[in-house]
């Protein structure tokens, strides 16, 4: 598999799940582990309980392994209601958003992953080949232009829209149609953070943009990678998700919430 992930010229089978399906996996599996980390540390006394009472249930059960299979899930599934707690509800978030003083990090939109980014020189991730860096799919395009027109009609303001030179971020950002896109290499895809210093200097760049306030009463969209939002952010990000971050004033910032494509357009009701 290792040998597979290296192999040079058109995309190897194995090579795509290496470089695009793996990393995202695993990433969202860290994630997950995190958020239920989170609950046990507050809920100890009741997972405890929960636990002596499912062991006691499961002693008859032959099968061992289906046995802590069904715990692990059903701990899982406890951690659901927990989470949805702590975040403020849609309808608010979007009132919130009217308002202006938050910057919005959007992972640009689906791609096609049966291409791959095949950076060999600098700059090469500009190119719109897609033999040559993974692009937006159809879908993708689709879904950026409604999530565009949600927000325009949801009356969220925009005075600014930046986004990472790739091409797939540049070309979510334009199909949003909320302005001008400025290509900022603050939020460049960290796998040629080298070419910029290394990763710390993108993570650091990164937060500090979402630290950095927008205009008086609008927002700043900031198109970007899941990976960036990953290293400098709590938050790790669907394809064509937004996640709002508010500037608390002191160099630093506080998430907010987060909304995907389907939640705009059923909010503005935008088939």
């Amino acid at each position: 598999m290792d040998f597979a992930c290296h192999l040079r010229g058109r995309p190897h089978p194995a090579r795509v799940f290496c470089e695009n399906v793996l990393p995202d996996l695993k990433t969202r599996l860290l994630e997950s582990m995190k958020r239920f980390v989170v609950f046990l540390s507050g809920n100890f006394v009741f997972v405890e309980h929960f636990i002596t009472v499912k062991r006691r249930r499961l002693m008859t059960c032959r099968n061992r392994l289906v046995c802590h299979l069904v715990l692990l899930a059903s701990l899982l599934a406890l951690t659901a209601p927990v989470c949805a707690q702590q975040a403020p509800s849609d309808q608010a978030l979007i009132e919130a958003l009217r308002q202006g003083g938050y910057n919005l990090y959007m992972r640009h939109e689906a791609t096609d992953w049966s291409q791959y980014d095949d950076v060999r020189q600098r700059d090469d991730w500009l190119s719109c080949d897609g033999s040559r860096i993974r692009q937006l799919s159809e879908q993708g395009r689709q879904n950026a232009q409604r999530t565009g027109k949600a927000m325009r009609s949801l009356n969220i303001p925009v005075s600014e829209v930046l986004a990472s030179p790739y091409c797939r971020a540049m070309e979510t950002a334009r199909q949003l149609g909320l302005g001008d896109v400025l290509a900022s290499n603050d939020v460049i895809n960290l796998r040629v953070a080298d070419y910029f210093g290394g990763d710390d200097v993108i993570i650091a760049t990164a937060r500090a943009l979402l630290a950095r306030k927008p205009d008086a009463g609008s927002n700043r969209i900031i198109v970007a990678h899941g990976n960036v939002a990953q290293a400098a952010t709590p938050v790790y990000p669907e394809e064509g998700e937004v996640v709002v971050f508010k500037p608390d004033g002191k160099g630093s910032f506080v998430f907010v919430g987060r909304l995907t494509s389907e939640q705009w357009a059923q909010f503005s009701q935008v088939d």
